[in-house]
């Protein structure tokens, strides 16, 4: 079994000392007993276009912050920021361990809709995480109206959105989520915030994790402030694999550049 905690949160516009400072009063409150913590997207910021005045290193205060946190709470953390690499800006999940070290994922598909494309560079980089016997493929909001981008090869068990995905999409967040759940026969987390940006884009949270017959098995209040900590159990998903094996009879491909 695995423990996941996952935060669904009203974020302060472009001040990522007060959002690290709201986490930090969650957590402190709530004292996780977890092995994973999930945070929304740019989770320090909002989703900003500003990034070049927003960027950090990734030896910045938000990234040396998550060390700092996955040291306190012997857990690993996730969850995206804007980060500056050489001349580019990147919306970049981090997915920090207790030892210090983390690995990343810079967001393929960029909302152009919100021209995330002109304030961003895109990655073409997948990132499987291992992690306590589990395979964690992390993405990022928009990624999740991609369905190949995301197809399980039998490379991971468990995929991870992270995402600021606005109330007036709701549904067809709802119902993406449980359909990539059910393709990838894995289980699905998706991490969405609340409240209204400095856009008045407003966000209804709807954050939920969902097996991989497609059952939500957790899920947050909507437009509610909260913290959910689920178990999984890898057992459970491997017996389903091999009980019902659609993914012996998956279409073969390959992507293009």
């Amino acid at each position: 079994m695995l423990s996941i905690t996952f935060l669904q949160l009203d974020l302060s516009w472009e001040s990522p000392l007060d959002n690290r400072l709201k986490i930090d009063s969650l957590l402190d409150a709530y004292k996780p007993d977890t092995e994973l913590i999930v945070l929304p997207e740019m989770f320090s910021t909002g989703f900003t276009m500003n990034s070049a005045r927003l960027a950090e290193t990734t030896n910045g205060e938000t990234i040396n912050w998550l060390r700092n946190n996955a040291r306190k709470w012997n857990t690993a953390f996730t969850g995206s920021i804007i980060v500056k690499e050489n001349a580019g800006f990147f919306n970049r999940l981090i997915w920090m361990t207790p030892d210090g070290k983390f690995q990343f994922y810079d967001k393929k598909h960029l909302f152009r809709m919100g021209e995330e494309h002109q304030a961003f560079a895109a990655g073409s980089e997948k990132l499987i995480v291992n992690y306590k016997g589990w395979r964690f493929r992390p993405l990022i909001c928009y990624d999740l109206r991609f369905p190949v981008w995301s197809r399980n090869r039998n490379d991971y068990d468990v995929l991870i959105y992270v995402a600021n995905w606005p109330e007036s999409r709701r549904e067809v967040w709802k119902a993406l989520l449980i359909a990539r759940a059910l393709e990838n026969q894995c289980y699905v987390l998706g991490v969405n915030r609340i409240g209204v940006d400095a856009n008045a884009i407003s966000y209804s949270g709807d954050s939920m994790l969902i097996d991989s017959r497609g059952k939500i098995i957790s899920a947050t209040k909507p437009y509610e402030e909260s913290l959910e900590t689920v178990k999984i159990s890898l057992n459970e998903l491997n017996e389903f694999r091999e009980k019902f094996p659609v993914h012996l009879d998956a279409d073969d491909f390959s992507m293009l550049p």
